[in-house]
C-alpha cells in the first residue's frame, strides 16, 4: 500500500461512526479525495458491532482507555462453565451485539437518503412490531406456562387495536380517539388552533389529563410511544406530542402493521459499513488502525491544505479540512455529555409471545420495545428503563435466541442494577427455561433526545470541526441527516447544487434491471 502522505487530501474524516460514514459518502460522489481514519480496528466506533470476542476485547479496550471514545466502565458476565445452560451459548461469530441497535421510523430522513444513494439495496431491514408497557402486578409463576406478555399490556398501535382492547374502558378509548385525532389534524379547525396555544411546556401526563381527559392508567403506553428516557414529571408535552404523533404517522408507510425497522445484522453498524463500502467504491482511502495524534492548522497558508496531520503510524498528511467525533479528533476540552446505563443480554428463550403479526399481511417483527416505568422496578423516582428484543431474524443471534438490549438515563452501579432487574422480570416472567447467557454492562456518554436537538458543528479552527455529542435515543435522529449535509455543504461550497445531496446516479452494472 502506497503511503498516506504522497499526496494531500481535501478532507481527512476521522472515525467511522455513522455521521462520518454518511458523510465521507456524500464526499467521495462528490469527486473529493477523502481519507477516512479509524483508531479502532473494526469500523463503527461507537456505533460499532461485535462478536462475543470482539466485545471482549472491547471492554479491554474501553477499561483502559476511558477517555479516547464516549464509554466507560465495561463488564462482561458469562455463566459459569458448569452450568446447564453454558452450552446453549453458541460460536463467538454466530452473535451480531450491536452498540447502535436503534430502529428507523418509516418516514426517517436516513430512509430518504439510503434510498437516494442507492445504499438500501445492499441492506436487508426487518420490522419493529409492538410497543409493551410493563405491569405492576406480581407473577404467579405456579403451573407457569412461559409466556412473558402476561407481564405486559400492548399498546394499541390503530383504532381497531384501541377498540378491540378489553383492558380499556370505553369511555377511556373515547378520550384517547379524541386526543389521537387532535395530533393527527393539520391544524385547520377551530379546536386544534384552540389547543395549539396550550401551555405545551407542562408534563405530557398533566397535559393529557386537564386538555383531554386521558385516564392514568393511558398515560404511560402514550408516553412509550415518545421514548422519552426521562421520568413522567420531566417529560413535557412538547417534547412528548410531536414524537407520538411520528410514530403513529409512520405505521402503514411501507407495509401494513409497522412503523419503524431496524437494519439486520448489527442496526446502524451495518448501515455505516455499507456506506464505507460505498465510499470506497467511490474513491475514499480507508486506514483503521490508525489515529490523529495531533493537528496543525497553518491558518495563515496560502496553501490549498493547511492542515497538517500527524497520524498514529508515523506519517504526516496534509488536508484542506478535518472532520471527526469530539474522541477522534485532537481537541483541549471534551463535550458535555448525558452518561447513560446500557446492557446487552444474549437470552436462551425467543420470546414469541411478544412478537405476535397484529394486522392481516404484516410481516412477522423481528424486534419489539419494553418500557418498565419506575415503579415497576420498586423504585418509583427512577426514570423508565427500555428494552429492545431482536429475535433472530435480526442476525444478533442463533434461532431460540434473543438480545436483549437495555438503556436508562441513570449511570452506573444504580442504573445497571435497575437494568439486571428488569431484565430478571422479563426472563422470569417468561418460565424457567428462559435465562441470561451471557451480558455486557456499560456506561455510554452523549446527548438525550430530551435535551434538544443536536447542535451544530465545533468549529476548532477554520478548518477544523467536530460533531456533536452522539445521540442516545432509541430510534435514529433525523437532525443526524441536517449535519451531514451541513459538513458536506461547508466542503463542496456552491460548486455542487445543494439539492443534489447524497443523490447519486447507478454505476453501470448496478442498476435493478
Amino acid at each position: 500500500m502506497e503511503s498516506l502522505s504522497e499526496q494531500p487530501w481535501d478532507v481527512i474524516v476521522a472515525g467511522t461512526g455513522l455521521i462520518q460514514s454518511l458523510l465521507a459518502l456524500a464526499l467521495s460522489r462528490s469527486r473529493k479525495k477523502v481519507l477516512h481514519l479509524d483508531q479502532n480496528s473494526l469500523y463503527g466506533g461507537s456505533e460499532a458491532a461485535f462478536s462475543l470476542d470482539e466485545a471482549a476485547e472491547w471492554v479491554q479496550q474501553i477499561n483502559q482507555h476511558p477517555s479516547r471514545t464516549p464509554f466507560e466502565d465495561a463488564t462482561i458476565q458469562v455463566l459459569p462453565p458448569d452450568s446447564d445452560n453454558q452450552a446453549k451459548l453458541a460460536a463467538s461469530r454466530a452473535y451480531t451485539l450491536s452498540l447502535s441497535p436503534y430502529f428507523l421510523y418509516t418516514r426517517s430522513e436516513l430512509i430518504s437518503v439510503l434510498i437516494s444513494s442507492k445504499v438500501y439495496r445492499q441492506l436487508e431491514f426487518m420490522a419493529v412490531g409492538s410497543w409493551w408497557v410493563c405491569s405492576s402486578k406480581e407473577l404467579d409463576n405456579q403451573g407457569h406456562d412461559g409466556d412473558a406478555k402476561q407481564l405486559f399490556h400492548r399498546v394499541p398501535g390503530n383504532r381497531e387495536d384501541i377498540f378491540s382492547d378489553g383492558q380499556i374502558s370505553m369511555k377511556a378509548k373515547r378520550t384517547l380517539m379524541r386526543f389521537l385525532r387532535h395530533i393527527s389534524t393539520n391544524g385547520d379547525d377551530e379546536e386544534q388552533n384552540e389547543l395549539t396555544n396550550d401551555n405545551m411546556s407542562e408534563p405530557f401526563t398533566n397535559y393529557l389529563s386537564t386538555k383531554f381527559g386521558v385516564p392514568a392508567e393511558l398515560h404511560r403506553p402514550l408516553l412509550s410511544l415518545s421514548l422519552s428516557q426521562l421520568d413522567e414529571q420531566q417529560t413535557s408535552a412538547n417534547f412528548a406530542v410531536p414524537r407520538v404523533k411520528r410514530h403513529l404517522a409512520s405505521i402503514g408507510v411501507l407495509g401494513p402493521g409497522f412503523g419503524a425497522v431496524v437494519s439486520k445484522y448489527g442496526a446502524g453498524s451495518e448501515i455505516l459499513q455499507v456506506a464505507c463500502r460505498a465510499s470506497a467504491v467511490g474513491g475514499a482511502v480507508y486506514a483503521l488502525d490508525t489515529a490523529i495524534e495531533s493537528l496543525a492548522d497553518e491558518v495563515t497558508s496560502d496553501s490549498k491544505y493547511p492542515v497538517k496531520v500527524r497520524l498514529s503510524n508515523g506519517e504526516t498528511v496534509s488536508s484542506g479540512l478535518v472532520f471527526g467525533s469530539a474522541w477522534d479528533v485532537p481537541c483541549e476540552e471534551q463535550p458535555n455529555c448525558t452518561k447513560v446505563a446500557r446492557s446487552i443480554t444474549i437470552a436462551s428463550s425467543s420470546f414469541a409471545s411478544l412478537f405476535p403479526v397484529t394486522v392481516e399481511g404484516a410481516p412477522v417483527p423481528a424486534s419489539v420495545v419494553l418500557m418498565f416505568p419506575g415503579d415497576t422496578l420498586d423504585s418509583p423516582s427512577s426514570p423508565p428503563v427500555y428494552l429492545q428484543v431482536h429475535s433472530s431474524d435480526t442476525g444478533d443471534c442463533p434461532r431460540q435466541q434473543s438480545v436483549i438490549y437495555g438503556s436508562i438515563s441513570i449511570a452506573g452501579s444504580e442504573g445497571q442494577a435497575l437494568l439486571e432487574r428488569a431484565v430478571d422480570r422479563l426472563l422470569q416472567a417468561e418460565g424457567p427455561e428462559a435465562s441470561a447467557l451471557w451480558s455486557l454492562q456499560y456506561t455510554q456518554l452523549g446527548r438525550l433526545a430530551n435535551e434538544g436537538p443536536a447542535c451544530s458543528l465545533h468549529s476548532h479552527s477554520s478548518h477544523v470541526f467536530s460533531f456533536p455529542p452522539p445521540s442516545l435515543d432509541l430510534a435514529f435522529e433525523d437532525q443526524t441527516v441536517d449535519l451531514v449535509k451541513a459538513a458536506w455543504v461547508h466542503v463542496v461550497g456552491s460548486s455542487v447544487p445543494h439539492d443534489e445531496f447524497m443523490i447519486f446516479e447507478d454505476r453501470e452494472g448496478t442498476s435493478d434491471e
